[in-house]
């Protein structure tokens, strides 16, 4: 086996792997003695089929089988022994020759490989962001008001007035405060992503989205998603690193905290209250069982720590806005 590496930029590798019969032969065996094994021909008892029958049959799918097999061991070992960070998985380069499959044949295979950019940020109090502090507008409050008075009518409650201009007001103070939490949220990921100044390998990660996502999207799906996924993406590398800066860790406590949060907040958003203990738990015991749900609320609680963690660090300005020009942020 003869691997050939070449650094195209900082961030990706072009690998030419040539791989000589040599170096799968002893695969393409085994499993060509499995198939033999397995094979149930007509007029031949399960085992005893003749190995040319089996090499005609199912020869050029082993072969390709055993040629992958290899090659995928040999990525591996190589990203292992270079201690690359890589980004996706290994693509097959636009350069890769045709193949055809013959058993006893060398091959070539080349593969582009991206790398993951280093990511060096700091949190200092020196890093200043806005928080908005959002004040009630007359105007929101009028419609609001309204509104709650068509809603109340007819109903066996009576509310005065002052009492609807009140509820008003609270809802409208919430809603700011929540949107409010939400834009700092987002202005502490943008500011954190600037200041790192990540470079991405876009090309390869179009290509990679594409591969795959294969079948699932276009690309001028990813061409259209990409700028969105790139910042997604930009702020997971920061966020990665600000975790091992703060030296935090992610227990199994705090996925379930967090799907317990997750389980109440359901039950509310139906409006259902109060809800027994053990409904709670074995709901959030079944979210413990996918993965993928695991996988989203880890994340969650990484945004958690080092959004927290920010907030106590840097300084975080208090600035009032209307409604209307907040709304007009970018």
């Amino acid at each position: 086996m003869e691997l050939k590496k070449k650094k195209i930029d900082e961030l990706n590798i072009e690998l030419t792997m040539n791989v000589a019969a040599a170096d799968y032969a002893e695969v393409e065996r085994k499993k060509l003695a499995d198939c033999r094994r397995r094979a149930d021909f007509k007029g031949f008892r399960k085992g005893n089929v003749p190995m040319s029958l089996v090499q005609r049959v199912y020869g050029e799918q082993v072969l390709a089988e055993s040629v992958n097999q290899v090659i995928s061991e040999q990525l591996n070992k190589f990203i292992e022994d270079e201690k690359l960070h890589i980004l996706g998985e290994p693509l097959s380069s636009e350069k890769q020759p045709e193949i055809e499959w013959k058993s006893g044949s060398d091959f070539t295979f080349v593969f582009d490989i991206a790398t993951s950019p280093e990511v060096k940020v700091d949190v200092v109090k020196e890093d200043t962001i806005n928080k908005y502090d959002i004040t009630v507008s007359a105007k929101d409050k009028s419609e609001m008001v309204e509104n709650l008075k068509k809603y109340y009518e007819g109903k066996k409650e009576e509310k005065s007035q002052e009492d609807i201009e009140k509820e008003v007001s609270e809802r409208l103070e919430e809603d700011y405060r929540q949107e409010s939490e939400w834009r700092l949220s987002k202005d502490i990921r943008d500011f954190y992503v600037k200041k790192a100044g990540i470079v991405l390998p876009e090309d390869f990660l179009k290509r990679w989205l594409l591969f795959a996502n294969e079948g699932k999207v276009t690309k001028e799906d990813v061409d259209k998603e990409f700028p969105g996924f790139a910042e997604d993406f930009k702020w997971q590398l920061v966020r990665g690193s600000l975790m091992k800066a703060f030296s935090f860790e992610i227990k199994p406590e705090d996925i379930q905290e967090a799907a317990k949060a997750y389980v109440t907040y359901q039950y509310a958003m139906y409006g259902i209250g109060n809800v027994p203990e053990d409904a709670v738990a074995e709901a959030v015991k079944n979210i413990m069982q996918d993965q993928k749900q695991v996988e989203r609320l880890a994340e969650q609680v990484e945004d958690q720590k080092v959004i927290a963690k920010i907030k106590e660090t840097a300084t975080i300005k208090s600035k009032k806005i209307t409604s209307e020009k907040f709304r007009d942020l970018k």
